[in-house]
């Protein structure tokens, strides 16, 4: 005697079994926090906004997405803007026009990012030291990141002048900081040396 198997007992196996391998591989939001710290200067690349002026940041760091460097661009108001945070009397707050980001991971996956409105810096013309916060939004990447649905990742950083020019501009820095957030779609994460 043949014995047959009817199709709908499987199909409810089967899609349990499927929504159990998306769940692992595919997280809806990591939360993310990472330490960094690198260079920042001027940048001879352009974004055309007026009124402004280039700045490159270089960082590396590690935390919960593991070890990555961070390439950024952005232009920085050359104009004050009021902020009930930085009000010093050598204090100014500049706020950032426009940019963005590439974080490059050990695993040669790519997390693009998109500079936000309320990103600011403020400086300390007495010390030459500054505080920034800058606000991204995730927009795309590759490898593990190739999936990714959006997310938001803040970064702050503390500021000093390392050098200079001979007029007494502050020209070269020395950045540390933290990046905290999250970032939606992953794939194949883990959860790496969180801090």
């Amino acid at each position: 005697m043949k014995t047959t198997l009817k199709p709908t007992i499987f199909l409810p196996i089967a899609a349990v079994l499927t929504l159990g391998v998306a769940a692992v591989c595919a997280q809806d939001s990591v939360g993310v926090k990472m330490t960094f710290s690198g260079t920042s200067g001027s940048s001879a690349n352009n974004l055309q906004q007026p009124n402004t002026t280039m700045d490159e940041d270089n960082f590396a760091g590690t935390g919960t997405l593991g070890s990555f460097t961070l390439r950024n661009l952005r232009a920085i108001s050359n104009s004050p803007s009021p902020s009930a945070t930085c009000a010093g009397t050598t204090e100014i707050y500049l706020l950032e026009q426009a940019g963005g980001g590439v974080f490059r991971f050990q695993d040669g996956s790519l997390l693009n990012l998109q500079l936000t409105q309320g990103s600011g810096d403020c400086i300390d013309l007495s010390s030459g030291q500054a505080n920034c916060t800058l606000k991204f939004q995730v927009i795309s990447g590759t490898g593990r990141f190739k999936s990714v649905t959006g997310g938001t990742l803040v970064l702050t950083e503390a500021v000093a002048t390392v050098i200079s020019d001979a007029s007494g501009n502050p020209v070269y820095f020395a950045d540390t900081g933290e990046i905290t957030g999250t970032v939606s779609g992953v794939t194949g994460w883990q959860g790496q040396g969180g801090q």
